[in-house]
């Protein structure tokens, strides 16, 4: 694992991985909360994910694209080891309807691939829900970029986007 700046020496060659890990960066910078981005290798677990990183797998957090029927989205920050529970979801949101949309519907909501997905630097700025068991914690998120991802203070992060903390998961 090795930390990275963030730093663009050249932004005429900017993949779009490194120009979502820069809009990450910028926008934790802007709303004031300081992260740390680090690459990691491929994982094929949640567990060797967490070992590769040197963290519990409850303190790799997914961020999660979910649809309204509206066509709107709202992320949803759900620890490793659990998943969404649609019922308590839907209760809190007051909708009769959600779902995970495709990939590409979740890259136009968000700018981001699946896998890289986080608040941060969201190309439309969406909602935030953290499941209860979240705070008090430092976890790792995606970071926009393929190979990388970043540590946060958890309750900076769900002050930073007046994130709304409830229980919404269930464990897997």
């Amino acid at each position: 694992m090795t930390e990275s700046s963030g730093a663009v020496e050249n932004p005429g060659s900017v993949s779009a991985g490194e120009e979502g890990r820069a809009r990450v960066e910028a926008d934790a910078a802007a709303r004031g909360v300081s992260i740390r981005v680090v690459e990691r290798p491929a994982a094929r677990s949640l567990d060797e994910a967490a070992s590769l990183l040197g963290i519990r797998p409850s303190d790799i957090v997914k961020t999660l694209v979910v649809k309204r029927s509206d066509d709107t989205f709202v992320f949803v920050l759900v620890p490793g080891g659990r998943k969404i529970s649609w019922p308590k979801l839907r209760a809190l949101l007051g909708v009769n309807k959600l779902q995970l949309p495709d990939a590409s519907v979740a890259l136009a909501a968000t700018g981001y691939e699946r896998g890289t997905i986080t608040p941060f630097g969201s190309t439309t700025p969406w909602p935030v829900v953290a499941d209860a068991t979240v705070p008090g914690r430092t976890v790792s998120l995606g970071a926009g970029e393929r190979g990388h991802t970043l540590f946060v203070d958890s309750d900076a992060l769900i002050a930073a986007f007046a994130a709304t903390v409830a229980d919404v998961t269930d464990p897997e």
